[in-house]
């Protein structure tokens, strides 16, 4: 599948903390998902600028139902190397997971190319 996502690991170091995150191509979609167990949804902020992802946000405290939750501001940076229709974007925080669903445009959506010319092999 190759990867898809070149992550900008220095400015996400200078910003804080990283979540975990799990990368997926679909055929018509860039699927993102970042562990956030007990940030509240108000707390983290998706954006898109063109074929770049930022996940921001903050964690107020520590809670202690997950051990290895962190505290302080988060980053998670991303530039897709694909067509992306950002108006299709979608972010749905469900159980500590946010989910970031980005469509791929037209361009980029893999399909079967048509061979016209030659002859026909019926008989």
């Amino acid at each position: 599948m190759g990867h898809f996502l070149e992550q900008a690991t220095l400015a996400q170091a200078s910003q804080g903390w990283t979540p975990l995150t799990e990368e997926e191509e679909t055929e018509d979609a860039y699927v993102i998902k970042a562990e956030m167990p007990g940030i509240p949804r108000e707390n983290i902020t998706v954006e898109m600028n063109g074929n770049d992802l930022c996940i921001t946000g903050e964690l107020d405290k520590r809670s202690d139902k997950v051990l290895t939750q962190r505290k302080g501001r988060f980053c998670y940076r991303a530039s897709l190397s694909g067509g992306i229709d950002s108006d299709k974007t979608e972010a749905t925080l469900d159980r500590g997971v946010l989910t970031v669903r980005i469509s791929k445009s037209g361009e980029s959506k893999p399909r079967q190319i048509p061979i016209t010319g030659g002859y026909d092999h019926r008989v």
